[in-house]
């Protein structure tokens, strides 16, 4: 059980760090944030409804947590496929 809760935490601090290596390729002008523009740019096949879903605070921006979650999702790929 110990090794299943360890595993759990190291994911779990891995994933936004992963997001931040992402996050960062895509964005373009080094706000921190990523816009629509961005993400498409990045990934083709993300719609503007999956991004819209992604941006879960309404502001038409994506923080690492918001990309973190929205790859968790499957709104987002994983992985940088362009």
């Amino acid at each position: 059980m110990k090794n299943v809760l360890i595993a759990a935490a190291t994911l779990a601090t891995a994933l936004p760090a992963f997001a931040m290596d992402e996050a960062s390729t895509a964005d373009t002008n080094g706000d921190g944030m990523l816009s629509v523009e961005e993400v498409m740019a990045v990934y083709p096949e993300v719609s503007t409804d999956n991004f819209m879903e992604a941006d879960t605070d309404g502001d038409g921006l994506l923080s690492v947590e918001e990309v973190a979650a929205a790859q968790e999702a499957g709104l987002i790929p994983a992985s940088d496929q362009g």
